[in-house]
C-alpha cells in the first residue's frame, strides 16, 4: 500500500475528474473547495481562465452572523453561488467536486445550488 496522504489522494482524483470536465462560456464549471475552517465555491470559465462568481462561508460571515462550515453552511454557499450566477445570467453549469467524495458538505453545496436554480 502506498503512503499517500489524504490530500495527495484527493489531488489524484481531482486530475482524473478534470480530464473529463471543463467549463465553457455556455456551461461554466462550478468548483467547490473546502478547508478545515471554510467552504468555497466558484464558477469558472476554463476557456478564458476567469472566475465569474464566487461565494464562501467566509464571505457570507462578513454580513454579521458567522456561517459555519457544516452542512447548513455549505447549503447556504450553494444558494448564494446560484443567486450570484443568476445575476450574471448563468443557469447551466458542470459540477466539479474537486476530488472530494460526493456526500456530506459537498453534496449540500450541490443541493443548495440546485435549489437556487442552477442546472447540472
Amino acid at each position: 500500500m502506498s503512503n499517500m496522504t489524504k490530500n495527495e489522494a484527493r489531488q489524484r482524483r481531482k486530475i482524473r475528474i478534470r480530464k473529463k470536465i471543463s467549463g465553457t462560456s455556455e456551461r461554466p464549471r462550478l468548483v467547490v473547495f473546502r478547508s478545515n475552517a471554510h467552504m468555497y465555491a466558484q464558477v469558472v470559465d476554463d476557456m478564458t481562465h476567469a472566475t465569474l462568481v464566487s461565494a464562501s462561508t467566509l464571505t457570507l460571515s462578513k454580513g454579521g452572523e458567522p456561517v459555519h462550515c457544516n452542512k447548513a453552511g455549505a447549503e447556504l454557499v450553494g444558494k448564494e453561488i446560484a443567486r450570484l450566477a443568476k445575476e450574471k445570467n448563468i443557469s447551466r453549469v458542470v459540477f466539479d467536486r474537486n476530488g472530494y467524495l460526493y456526500h456530506g458538505k459537498i453534496k449540500a453545496v450541490a443541493d443548495g445550488a440546485r435549489e437556487g436554480g442552477l442546472e447540472f
